[in-house]
């Protein structure tokens, strides 16, 4: 699946119309959710029947308006947070279990329509949404090529509510796959808070910290916006201004990790990183801020999306004992984390810990067979609810054998 955005212009009257869209898209979404835990025997099939049963309430005349499958992907959503919280528990993770919560009323919101309630133009830079809204046509403008792929191509369209304005997704049914000429490079990386990443080569990549480079503007807007009286035009302004900066700190954030992680698997035939549980990771309430300004996730999970479509094998390796292993002769150097240089009291070998750990990750790389990532990349897969909708539970009966 590939997913393009294109930003859509139009006219206040127009945006309030796609403000009632979003607001109608989490009210079935919520209501799905209240009715499963009401009956937890239900599975899918009646979290969709139950959108035509909303859209039958005259007490909810504007559920009506809303197409019939915007109505389902709203289900779907419902479901898709269900059948996660299940999943946890299953596999026994550990703390929450992320159990299903209604979604409130937020600056970013979303609608999703599937193969119905809108239409492309001709020329392709056009879009018209005709469902009981009545929202109208939209300029797109955005970089892609739209009349490269045709309509029965088009699976899902979202319609994405941010601080700067509206944007539509199209999710479209093609495969991926680029051609790259085999380099007979392996290598290995090893992240860090002093640099982004250490390769095996001893190359680094210094990091860029966006949000403590912006936190300054974004200290002097926060208390701006504490100091606006609650209701007030003056407030949703400076509400809207601090949304802003926090959008382009994140999508700062996302080109950095997209671009780099481009580069390092074009380069290379074989990438082996780190399988850190960053989640743990940030409870260290000394870190938490700067591990999440690295954005570590992030960047292996566009890593591994590249891999698959380069065809470049990346290995999730386990950071266990990588930095206290001598990369020269394997003996077991025990230093803390404040100790920036291995020194091995066996062979005598002195390299940046960094380094060494980065040699460390390969070598176990090269031992393992096959790709071993387990996530995967935001942002051109999971845009469209993860391409596939998770398997209900087994809510009806099992057909009987034909003797």
């Amino acid at each position: 699946m590939l997913v393009f955005e294109a930003k859509l212009e139009g006219t206040k009257q127009q945006y309030q119309s796609l403000d009632e869209a979003i607001r109608t898209a989490r009210f079935v979404r919520n209501a799905c959710l209240r009715y499963w835990m009401d009956n937890r025997d239900i599975g899918r099939y009646e979290l969709s029947a139950y959108c035509a049963v909303l859209a039958a309430d005259e007490n909810l005349p504007w559920v009506d308006k809303l197409n019939s499958m915007a109505r389902q992907a709203s289900a779907e959503r419902a479901w898709s947070a269900i059948a996660r919280f299940f999943d946890n528990c299953k596999k026994s993770k550990p703390l929450k279990k992320g159990y299903p919560r209604f979604k409130k009323e937020q600056t970013h919101g979303s609608v999703e329509y599937k193969t119905s309630g809108w239409k492309l133009s001709v020329d392709r830079r056009y879009i018209t949404f005709s469902d009981g809204f009545k929202a109208g046509t939209f300029k797109l403008w955005g970089t892609r090529y739209l009349h490269f792929y045709q309509l029965k191509q088009f699976k899902r369209v979202r319609v994405v509510r941010r601080a700067d304005g509206y944007y539509c997704q199209f999710c479209i049914d093609q495969e991926r796959i680029e051609k790259r000429e085999p380099t007979g490079k392996t290598i290995g990386l090893d992240v860090g808070l002093n640099h982004f990443y250490t390769d095996s080569e001893g190359n680094t990549v210094e990091n860029p910290r966006h949000l403590r480079k912006s936190e300054k503007s974004l200290k002097r807007l926060q208390r701006r916006f504490s100091k606006t009286k609650k209701g007030s035009k003056n407030r949703a302004k400076f509400r809207n201004k601090l949304a802003r900066k926090h959008l382009k700190v994140s999508r700062q954030r996302k080109d950095f990790a997209v671009k780099l992680a481009r580069c390092v698997v074009r380069s290379s035939d074989l990438v082996a990183y780190e399988d850190l549980k960053v989640p743990n990771m940030v409870r260290n309430r000394h870190l938490a801020k700067s591990i999440s300004d690295a954005a570590w996730t992030q960047f292996r999970q566009w890593i591994e999306y590249f891999g698959k479509v380069f065809g470049v094998v990346t290995v999730a390796v386990s950071p266990h004992g990588t930095s206290q292993d001598c990369s020269n002769c394997g003996e077991v150097v025990k230093k803390s984390l404040s100790t920036r240089t291995h020194i091995c009291n066996h062979c005598g070998h002195i390299q940046d810990r960094d380094w060494n750990a980065a040699l460390n990750i390969l070598e176990i790389g090269l031992r393992t067979v096959g790709h071993t990532g387990t996530l995967i990349a935001s942002g051109d897969i999971d845009l469209c609810m993860g391409g596939e909708i998770p398997p209900s539970k087994s809510s009806r009966g099992k057909r009987k054998s034909k003797k």
